[in-house]
């Protein structure tokens, strides 16, 4: 299944950034995109999204994204790296985490496909800067 969830992010490539949006070819955020992947892989949605705003809770110190990935994905150890993986980003220490991408490749060139502010879906050099603010792994419960 790690590759369907790959070849899956890869055709969201070239959505345009739309913050709250998951419409694959229309707009996505990051959430959009894992949602979206989910919904083209596994089917309807576990729970309806509320909305969010674009600080996701970070004047309260709150956890939101990450409490929602341990609800409805496995968490693995941050070592135990394998494509289609959701990667939770924490963009500055002492922030919340609130960045997600899906892993494209692993091993000496690794990969993730993201959608952030300013730019569309694009599948990124997993660098060592990305790499250090990756604070979990998740995978779909049918990769387990």
């Amino acid at each position: 299944m790690s590759q369907e969830i790959v070849d899956a992010a890869r055709r969201w490539i070239g959505t345009p950034y739309l913050h709250q949006a998951s419409r694959k070819g229309v707009g996505t955020d990051c959430l959009g995109l894992v949602r979206g992947v989910w919904r083209d892989v596994l089917g309807h949605e576990p729970e309806d999204v509320p909305p969010y705003t674009r600080d996701w809770a970070e004047p309260q110190g709150d956890e939101v994204l990450w409490r929602a990935a341990e609800r409805h994905l496995h968490q693995v150890r941050l070592t135990d790296q394998a494509p289609g993986d959701v990667l939770l980003f924490r963009m500055r220490a002492g922030a919340i985490a609130k960045h997600l991408g899906i892993a494209g490749e692993v091993g000496p060139r690794p990969t993730f496909i993201h959608a952030y502010s300013g730019h569309s879906v694009i599948e990124s050099s997993l660098t060592a800067p990305w790499s250090r603010r990756i604070v979990a792994r998740f995978r779909f419960h049918q990769e387990v």
